[in-house]
């Protein structure tokens, strides 16, 4: 079970956009690029994908989780932004014989905006189809190192780590994103007898989280989101 958290290195991550004018509901290739004293650099395999893309806009209200593929030593993958506004982009990696990574880049999409601002309400319990997700200790959580545990739940009865399939190398997986400083983790939960999706994850800032968990049932992938306090 390992934490990325975004922070700052000597890689310099280049992303160029085509086209450069984004505008909402069309797509838009992403080119990433990573080098390091002018070359390139080589990524190690991390959770099944040598790079993942993740793509939240600036009120957190909208979320998708991306595999660039690699091309010649850059990585491209095609994506649409619902709306127009700042959108954030979280490139999330592992340069061989290197520590994880998360680089932040920011762009903005033109077209219609959101009609509204969206006030923070905490959500502990999400409902996808048939399943209800809860995380239960959403009112304990603090600064420091804490535990994330979830039920699973379908049609009244509990589901366990045996209901769970692989995905992308663990049980689950988990993004957290303050939303003012926009401090950014990706979680990678394990099962135990208890929890079908069960986390350690060290949180270094108080405020409002907005969190998606990714599980696999079935061959479907579900995403849920929450919105908690530290």
């Amino acid at each position: 079970m390992n934490n990325h958290h975004e922070y700052h290195n000597e890689i310099d991550v280049d992303v160029i956009l085509d086209p450069q004018r984004v505008e909402a509901g069309k797509p838009v290739s992403i080119n990433i690029s990573l080098k390091k004293d002018n070359n390139a650099v080589s990524l190690d395999t991390v959770h099944e994908k040598k790079m993942h893309l993740l793509a939240v806009n600036d009120e957190l209200t909208w979320f998708d989780h991306l595999h660039p593929k690699e091309n010649k030593g850059q990585y491209l993958v095609e994506e649409t932004f619902p709306t127009a506004g700042k959108f954030l982009l979280f490139v999330d990696f592992k340069p061989e014989d290197g520590e994880p990574m998360v680089h932040k880049h920011e762009i903005h999409v033109v077209g219609d905006e959101l009609s509204e601002k969206i006030e923070f309400q905490p959500e502990i319990v999400a409902r996808e189809e048939d399943y209800i997700i809860t995380l239960v200790n959403a009112r304990e959580l603090n600064t420091g190192m804490q535990t994330l545990a979830f039920t699973v739940e379908k049609e009244g009865e509990m589901l366990g780590e045996k209901d769970l399939e692989n995905y992308l190398g663990a049980s689950a997986h988990i993004v957290m994103i303050e939303t003012k400083s926009k401090d950014f983790l990706h979680i990678h939960p394990v099962s135990n007898k208890k929890y079908p999706i069960y986390a350690e994850a060290h949180i270094e800032k108080a405020g409002n989280y907005r969190i998606w968990v990714q599980f696999k049932i079935s061959g479907k992938v579900h995403t849920v989101d929450f919105s908690v306090e530290v």
